[in-house]
């Protein structure tokens, strides 16, 4: 959740809510949060939760259309700004240099941009802006592993699929007009719907794949060793397999990464992997080309990891926001996930979730009032209750649905109203009680505390006589899964055995 407002002057409030809160929408938990989506939560998306965004640097991308810079300006502060870290950029910056040379159309000009955020994606514009989250950087071990990403992405400026993918989308929305003003027969009409959705769904594909042969070539051509896009495909999966089971997500890794992530539109399937071995082979019989991944790891050396403290960050199941002056801890037994709008949780069953989010409210409305305003369906009116949490006035209320229950909140603090909405399959007294306990944690943040906070780093350092992968992982200051998250971060397996001096990845402030 970011600091600050009004970052999309361009676009009316309206639209930046509604586009806001349907992104929110196919997160991470399709078990655990069906109420952003149906039962008793039919949101009115005028009551949205307001945009938080940090508002996007000036760009210095003279030579950028005023449509292309707005484009850019969204994109960079909906990942939380552009991250600052000269020599990074310009590590690849000369990674794409040598990816461009050997491109088939060294013509067009990219621009790289590193974005302030852990989730793990990469893309790409028409334009030749090319996008890379702090997040991928982390998962990434060496430059052969980034270099796939860059090209993979390069490859769909070079095949124009950005032009391709809207004409494709346009032909769908016109085949849906036609099914949905002639189709008068419900079945042939869905049938109809099904097919054109399956043709998008399988050009989209294609389009992955030919990206993923075309990047592999580039590599390839430009020296790096060609078998780092499969690489990092793998690691990416693990990563996502890790997220889903952490968050209580019962789907396949691939369909549960938050939208943020790379996967949501890069599937990695072991069928992908294998097919970027087989582009590798026409290359290299071994993974015997440059890695370089001594400079990589020098480059990386104290990034920030995971959520930037001026944009609210999660510490197990507490969440703290220096900047907007409040933190608060979620009930025993969830996981937290920081995005741009709001703060997500779920249980590991998938049975409890939580939102938290702000709104603006008019002063002459009371909370009460204001929860019983139809936002949001089922509100029992005889449950509403006016309280006061730490000094701040609040409401409370519950709101039922077909198969879930609501324990609602709204929090009056400073200008805002922040509503904490939690979620139960069964809203059993006892979980009720933990949800209030949880509400009651919500405070202000005195200016001495928020100054005591500092980020997590990516730290390298050097494995020293003794050192173990049990040793190592000790060190790393997460909350938890220790070995699971050094061996993923170091793209290592469980049997990895570790050499006097080699270089690995920690997690330390």
């Amino acid at each position: 959740m970011s600091g600050g407002h009004g970052s999309h002057k361009a676009r009316s409030a309206q639209a930046r809510r509604r586009e806001g809160f349907a992104r929110l929408l196919p997160f991470a938990l399709p078990m655990a949060l069906p109420f952003l989506l149906t039962a008793c939560a039919s949101f009115d998306l005028d009551q949205a939760s307001v945009p938080l965004s940090t508002p996007a640097p000036p760009s210095d991308y003279a030579e950028m259309s005023p449509s292309q810079r707005r484009e850019h300006e969204r994109l960079v502060a909906s990942y939380g700004g552009a991250y600052d870290d000269p020599e990074l950029k310009a590590l690849i910056q000369q990674a794409v240099e040598r990816l461009v040379a050997a491109s088939e159309r060294p013509d067009i000009k990219y621009r790289v941009t590193i974005l302030n955020s852990p989730a793990i994606n990469a893309f790409a514009l028409p334009d030749g802006s090319l996008y890379v989250t702090r997040g991928l950087l982390a998962l990434a071990n060496d430059e052969s592993e980034l270099s796939s990403v860059l090209a993979h992405e390069m490859a769909h400026v070079i095949a124009r699929h950005a032009v391709i993918r809207e004409d494709q989308v346009k032909q769908a929305v016109l085949v849906s007009r036609v099914i949905s003003d002639v189709v008068n027969d419900p079945e042939l009409g869905a049938l109809a719907m099904q097919k054109s959705q399956r043709s998008l769904a399988g050009f989209s594909r294609g389009q992955e794949l030919e990206a993923d042969a075309i990047g592999v070539g580039i590599a390839a051509r430009a020296g790096f060793d060609p078998y780092g896009a499969s690489r990092f495909l793998g690691e990416m999966g693990r990563n996502a397999e890790m997220k889903a089971s952490a968050m209580g997500s019962g789907g396949s890794a691939g369909s549960t990464s938050p939208d943020m992530d790379f996967l949501s539109s890069h599937p990695a399937t072991p069928e992908r992997i294998s097919i970027a071995i087989a582009n590798a082979r026409q290359y290299a019989v071994k993974d015997d080309g440059e890695r370089d991944r001594a400079a990589y790891l020098s480059a990386i050396d104290g990034m920030v990891y995971g959520d930037d403290p001026k944009e609210g960050f999660v510490r197990g199941k507490k969440f703290f926001h220096p900047k907007l002056g409040f933190t608060f801890s979620a009930p025993d037994g969830f996981s937290l996930e920081n995005t741009s709008q709001a703060v997500l949780g779920a249980t590991q069953s998938g049975r409890e979730a939580l939102r938290l989010d702000a709104v603006r409210v008019s002063a002459d409305q009371s909370l009460g009032q204001y929860l019983a305003s139809g936002w949001i369906d089922g509100v029992e009116i005889n449950t509403v209750e006016t309280l006061t949490i730490n000094g701040f006035s609040a409401a409370t209320a519950i709101a039922r649905g077909d198969q879930w229950s609501f324990r609602m909140f709204a929090i009056r603090f400073g200008s805002d109203v922040y509503r904490l909405i939690f979620a139960a399959r069964e809203l059993t007294p006892d979980i009720d009680r933990q949800f209030r306990a949880a509400a009651a944690t919500f405070r202000r943040v005195s200016s001495t505390e928020a100054e005591t906070v500092k980020p997590l780093r990516l730290r390298v350092v050097s494995v020293g006589f003794g050192d173990t992968t049990e040793k190592l992982a000790a060190r790393m200051q997460v909350p938890d899964r220790q070995m699971e998250r050094f061996l993923l971060l170091n793209g290592l397996d469980a049997s990895a055995k570790l050499k006097y001096g080699d270089k690995v990845k920690i997690i330390a402030e």
